[in-house]
């Protein structure tokens, strides 16, 4: 039993009050190591990068809210105009039959081209006519300013394309449903107005509204806008259609139709 006590004593660790006071003064003297200059620089860095970012996220937020009160104020000024024209029309023409005369409308400026035939035994006059409307598939259909040179090339392909007189029902909800852009050489459907601003807000179209009253009233930028615009896919009509080869005043579907052509959308939007 005395060697067990006697080992027991020397297995037993010495708490001496020097050894204890000692090693409180060495944890004292370690101190915790410095941060490395690369890490602060780091730091320092990304957090101006934080702050750059959150000033500019907040510099866009401000545009954007006002770039939305100025698309609602056009907007706005654009349908007051658009009431003020079918207004007015109706006024000129009551003024006419009251006085027994006739009103006698100008003359329409702004067509919708639609090709309905292939390319089976077209003539190299018409295929290049039709490469310059743009029209090189089925059921492509496009807008075109009428003029004197516009209105000849239309006679030439007219056994292969449907036209009329679109009306602001029509360029609506042509753009809004199948509108897609020409950006960088690639169909883009029109999403976002910024698409559109960054394209045409050099002439200031920045939103989709501008862009259909441009194509609509045929503005100064009218072939800007309407180049922008990708060739429309149009369905195949609902119901059929009644005969390609003959002209719509013999029963068909080819040639001018002034304003049944509303119609024709309508089915195959």
């Amino acid at each position: 039993s005395r060697v067990r006590a006697s080992s027991a004593r020397r297995m037993r660790p010495s708490l001496s009050p020097r050894r204890t006071l000692a090693t409180m003064a060495d944890t004292k003297e370690k101190k915790v190591p410095p941060v490395p200059e690369s890490l602060l620089k780091k730091r320092q860095a990304f957090a101006a990068m934080k702050a750059k970012r959150i000033k500019r996220l907040v510099a866009e937020k401000k545009l954007k809210r006002q770039k939305r009160k100025l698309i609602y104020k056009r907007a706005e000024s654009y349908h007051k105009e658009y009431r003020q024209m079918y207004r007015s029309e109706i006024r000129l023409s009551r003024m006419a039959r009251k006085a027994n005369n006739y009103y006698v409308p100008a003359e329409p400026r702004l067509a919708f081209v639609i090709r309905i035939r292939g390319i089976n035994g077209v003539s190299p006059k018409v295929r290049k006519v039709l490469q310059l409307l743009r029209l090189r598939q089925i059921f492509n259909g496009v807008f075109v300013k009428l003029n004197k040179a516009s209105i000849n090339m239309l006679r030439i392909a007219e056994p292969y394309i449907a036209w009329g007189y679109p009306n602001l029902k029509s360029v609506r909800e042509l753009i809004y449903k199948r509108g897609f852009g020409k950006i960088r050489h690639q169909r883009i459907a029109l999403t976002d107005n910024s698409l559109i601003e960054k394209q045409l807000g050099r002439i200031g179209i920045i939103c989709i509204e501008d862009l259909i009253h441009e194509v609509y009233t045929v503005g100064k930028n009218f072939k800007m806008a309407n180049n922008f615009l990708w060739p429309f896919k149009l369905s195949s009509p609902r119901g059929g259609m009644n005969k390609k080869t003959t002209h719509f005043v013999e029963g068909g579907d080819a040639g001018n139709r002034e304003d049944q052509i509303n119609r024709m959308i309508r089915c195959m939007n």
